[in-house]
């Protein structure tokens, strides 16, 4: 099908705007686009997430962990459960918490916790991970971000943030750590699992 002359003619004459330098400043939503006389259609920021807070519920899960088993957390009533959202595995601060609270361990168990991690990575990765390190724990599968949106943990660059949960014997978030510095997160969280009602 042929367009009209003059539709035709206008697409020929129409130039595209000039894009901006490297390094200059993007236009301001809603301002007109160069040469358009047009407003710019505002683009939304994405709505980052909040943890879930201390006192709610937490959200029951089922998931593979690293060595083929499946976890749920009702699975794991009766004891706390330490479960922390960390970027990837193997990178610099990520090994530094896996092995704090590895090296932590005895002092958990004697407090009836279990220690869960949880990345994006898959298992093949965890796997690896573990091996390195002899991590004495299970690593949580959630490749989809499904557990990590349950709990309100943000997402940076297609990784999750660094956030802890501490979750009381009954199955509610006695701790939230948001942003967590990975040396001596280990200890902070021993102190506050010690200090459940038992």
């Amino acid at each position: 099908m042929l367009l009209p002359l003059a539709l035709t003619a206008a697409c020929k004459d129409k130039k595209p705007a000039p894009a901006p330098p490297v390094g200059a400043a993007p236009a301001a939503p809603g301002a007109a686009a160069p040469g358009t006389g047009a407003a710019a259609v505002p683009v939304p920021d994405e709505p980052q997430p909040t943890p879930l807070a201390e006192g709610t519920m937490a959200p029951d899960f089922l998931l593979p962990a690293h060595d083929g088993t499946k976890v749920s957390l009702s699975g794991l009533r009766g004891g706390p459960v330490v479960l922390y959202f960390y970027p990837k595995d193997d990178t610099p601060g990520c090994t530094i918490e896996a092995q704090a609270f590895r090296d932590q361990l005895p002092a958990y168990v004697a407090s009836g916790a279990a220690i869960l991690g949880v990345s994006l990575d898959d298992a093949a990765s965890h796997q690896a991970f573990v091996a390195k390190y002899n991590l004495p724990f299970k690593l949580l599968v959630d490749p989809e971000a499904t557990l990590a949106k349950a709990y309100g943990v943000p997402l940076k660059n297609g990784h999750t943030s660094r956030v802890t949960f501490v979750i009381d014997r009954e199955g509610r978030i006695a701790r939230t750590f948001p942003q967590v510095d990975p040396r001596g997160h280990d200890v902070e969280v021993l102190a506050v699992v010690t200090a459940l009602p038992k």
